[in-house]
């Protein structure tokens, strides 16, 4: 325990929270444009191919690998589409997540749980 006067001294100098996500420049989501749509095999224990895409972020020139969540997409060359930061852990070098059902991306189809996740409406019985 510091006594008073070695507080007043000198306070304690804190660490600074290092931020993951530098190419969303400090915003929740980002909108950016695909280069390249391509798939990505995970680390050890899992093995299914994840899709994965090159996206061209405008606002701060860069370029990320974003992972495309579901199954099936419709995204080609120059498609649009917003990304938010979320790691991937089997995935190396991708710390981003497309959200389905915006842009060009759309939602899952026949989906019936998660469906905020995957930009799916509530069915209409």
């Amino acid at each position: 325990m510091k006594i008073l006067k070695m507080l007043t001294r000198r306070s304690k100098n804190y660490k600074q929270r290092q931020n993951r996500c530098v190419k969303l420049n400090n915003n929740p989501q980002i909108r950016g444009i695909c280069i390249k749509i391509f798939s990505i095999n995970p680390k050890k224990p899992n093995s299914a191919n994840r899709k994965v895409t090159k996206v061209r972020i405008p606002s701060t020139k860069q370029i990320a690998v974003v992972k495309i969540p579901g199954e099936l997409h419709s995204l080609q060359q120059h498609s649009i589409v917003l990304i938010k930061g979320a790691r991937i852990r089997d995935l190396i070098g991708v710390r981003y997540n497309a959200i389905r059902g915006k842009f060009d991306l759309a939602g899952v189809r026949n989906r019936s749980n998660s469906r905020s996740l995957y930009g799916v409406k509530k069915t209409k019985n």
